[in-house]
């Protein structure tokens, strides 16, 4: 008996030798809706019940076909999408000719990696200063501080721009302007602020937790060896020597002297020290006004419109995109999963 049908094994749509006008279904409905001869069901039930399983099988195959197509699609628009977002975010690459005011960001903690850091600050400050079009530039600061030489590379940097553009600098504080950020605002030719304003925190400080009272009681011993007499002292679960102590004090009063003579540089004779000026408090815009720690006060606005005279506002702060800020996430997730399988037991069974 020959068959009455072929199927390609190799290519499953090329089908043959009959002709189909039902609609396609699902496998179970195919099976489910199957009679037997001896139950009265259409004769050639076999050929009518693989004519269904066949086309169930292919529109099953069509659909994930259609899915991993949609799939692959979605992720090259994501990476489309990255790439362009990459190219038109982000950088300081400003390059307005006309009359304007260069407004440059200082945010949040003044850090290495972070968007207040040396590296993000110096870039949009020096592309501020280097565009024709720049009447001044307004640093808009609103940070808590962070790290004195992440401040002192900027401050450092914001002078010798000074100079050589001869174009002036104005600090503007928004809620706070503290520690390494009142650091980077004495660079400027002024510094405005609201009367609300906090502003000060001239001090250096280290901090750190002890445990060894709480082991004693616990009876945990630390067991810490090193080579050099001082390599260990600042472990918390170790004593600190009187003469450590010493030692960290003397570096940090050294660091607050920089940190003074910064400040003096910068305000001259407008500064009217107190013994509590360098003391590390902080003051309402309005005191510091008084002691000279600010100018006057005055919003970014007020600044560009009345001062600098260049209503118009180009921001030439630099922030990491959303294509880097992916990118940093997923080097991060990779680096976590290398250390963790790096740092994974060796077990030998």
């Amino acid at each position: 008996m020959t068959n009455p049908f072929k199927v390609d094994a190799g290519n499953p749509q090329n089908i043959t030798d009959f002709t189909v006008n039902q609609p396609q279904a699902p496998v179970d409905k195919a099976l489910s809706a199957t009679k037997t001869e001896a139950d009265g069901g259409p004769p050639n039930w076999e050929r009518s019940t693989l004519e269904k399983l066949a086309f169930a099988s292919l529109h099953e195959q069509r659909l994930a076909r259609r899915w991993h197509t949609v799939v692959r699609l979605a992720w090259l628009g994501f990476f489309i999408g990255l790439v362009w977002l990459g190219v038109n975010e982000g950088g300081s690459t400003k390059n307005v000719t006309t009359p304007h005011t260069a407004v440059v960001e200082i945010k949040g903690d003044i850090a290495s990696g972070a968007e207040a850091s040396a590296e993000m600050v110096v870039s949009a400050v020096r592309s501020a200063f280097e565009d024709a079009g720049a009447q001044g530039v307004v640093l808009l600061i609103n940070s808590p501080g962070g790290s004195p030489v992440q401040a002192g590379i900027i401050n450092d940097e914001i002078r010798r721009l000074k100079a050589l553009h001869k174009k002036p600098v104005y600090a503007v504080v928004e809620e706070s302007c503290a520690s390494a950020a009142y650091y980077i605002a004495v660079s400027a030719d002024k510094i405005f602020v609201d009367k609300a304003s906090i502003v000060g925190s001239i001090g250096v400080l280290m901090d750190g937790f002890g445990f060894t009272g709480l082991m004693d009681k616990l009876g945990v011993e630390r067991r810490l060896m090193t080579a050099g007499e001082n390599k260990g002292f600042l472990d918390p679960f170790s004593p600190q020597t009187e003469k450590q102590r010493q030692y960290t004090q003397t570096m940090l009063n050294q660091i607050h002297r920089q940190f003074i003579d910064v400040v003096k540089a910068g305000r001259g004779e407008r500064l009217k020290e107190t013994p509590e000026t360098f003391s590390g408090l902080f003051w309402s815009g309005q005191q510091a006004i008084e002691l000279g720690l600010a100018d006057q006060l005055g919003s970014l606005d007020f600044v560009a419109r009345e001062v600098i005279k260049a209503e118009e506002l180009i921001d030439y702060t630099r922030r990491d995109n959303v294509a880097e800020r992916l990118v940093k996430r997923f080097g991060v997730a990779i680096g976590t999963a290398v250390v963790q399988a790096v740092q994974s037991p060796v077990v030998v069974r």
